[in-house]
């Protein structure tokens, strides 16, 4: 692992972007309107703060939006499984989920309610997706690893892409059910990293990141009654 005054500097923007919204998510009360402008500051707005302090690194904020046509067709079947698998997990498993909790939590927390969920759920899977691989996958992996090193960027990213989601889905499900969701979520980071790292750009994980986001927002239908 490659330590010096930028690779530290980067750690530490990443660390901080993440853990700040993960504690606005979780622990402060703000509606989705004003949590989604955080979102927007924190990872994307700091991210382009560092690529104007360090110029050098232009040409590779550049690649991470070049699409590249054979890259499509693996993430729309890998797409394809993960939305089954998730729709899978829920039938499975909606007997341990309660999930009246996770709907007041929504409502009295951010002030999602069955009147304005499909606004959100179009946000979600489309803005809020692009957000989080361009800081995951993009910053804190791609950019990483060249500054880091492969290994620790691959670790680094997908364990905290599974934390930053503590904060949102706190007191959501019991111990089990938490526990496998963070496992995989943290196996899912590393899923999106390799498939970024083949074509260096964020477009294959945010294709595979928005199937994963129709199926969880067809459970938010579900837990709405809209469905």
């Amino acid at each position: 692992m490659k330590l010096n005054k930028k690779s530290i500097s980067l750690i530490l923007s990443i660390t901080l972007s993440a853990i700040g919204m993960s504690l606005i998510d979780g622990y402060i009360q703000l509606s989705y309107l004003n949590k989604s402008i955080f979102k927007i500051f924190l990872f994307s707005i700091v991210p382009m703060g560092y690529f104007f302090w360090y110029r050098e690194e232009w040409n590779q904020l550049k690649k991470l939006f070049v699409l590249r046509r054979s890259d499509l067709k693996v993430a729309l079947l890998l797409g394809a499984g993960v939305f089954s698998i998730i729709v899978m997990a829920y039938s499975i498993l909606r007997n341990f989920i309660d999930l009246s909790i996770i709907r007041e939590s929504l409502t009295s927390n951010i002030g999602v309610t069955a009147d304005n969920f499909l606004y959100v759920a179009i946000y979600i899977t489309l803005v809020n997706s692009l957000l989080e691989e361009f800081f995951f996958r993009g910053f804190a992996f791609l950019i990483l690893k060249e500054n880091t090193g492969r290994f620790f960027a691959y670790v680094f990213s997908a364990l905290l892409f599974a934390l930053y989601h503590v904060g949102m889905t706190s007191g959501w499900f019991n111990w089990g059910i938490y526990l496998l969701a963070m496992l995989g979520l943290f196996a899912g980071g590393c899923i999106f990293n390799y498939l970024n790292e083949k074509s260096e750009s964020i477009y294959p994980s945010w294709l595979v990141h928005i199937f994963a986001n129709l199926a969880i927002n067809t459970v938010g239908f579900i837990l709405f009654g809209l469905i």
